[in-house]
This record gives C-alpha cells, sequence and structure tokens, in this order.
C-alpha cells in the first residue's frame, strides 16, 4: 500500500467516525409542556378517528 493509499483510507474512517459522533451529540431528548402534550394526544385521537372513518 502506498502512503497516498494509506492516507485516504484514514481520511475516510475519520470521516465516518466524525459523522456519528455529530450525529451522537445532536441527538438530544426535548421535553414538553403539559399543554403541548394535551394538543398531541389530542391530535392524534383525531386523526385516529379520521382514520377509522375512511376504513
Amino acid at each position: 500500500m502506498t502512503i497516498t493509499s494509506i492516507f485516504i483510507i484514514v481520511i475516510a474512517v475519520g470521516s465516518v467516525i466524525a459523522g456519528i459522533l455529530l450525529i451522537k451529540q445532536s441527538a438530544s431528548k426535548f421535553h414538553l409542556s403539559d399543554e403541548q402534550k394535551n394538543k398531541v394526544e389530542t391530535r392524534k385521537a383525531e386523526q385516529i378517528k379520521k382514520d377509522q372513518e375512511q376504513e
């Protein structure tokens, strides 16, 4: 293997690892307020009702 191919492999592996670490860092849980949770549940119930009516 030449130095160039080793360099390219190191760059490729480094890019993959950097991408994985970036995704891990940016993935965070979010917290909803009680009002937002209620809106989500209401919307979910409406969608289920619509789906049942369409069937």
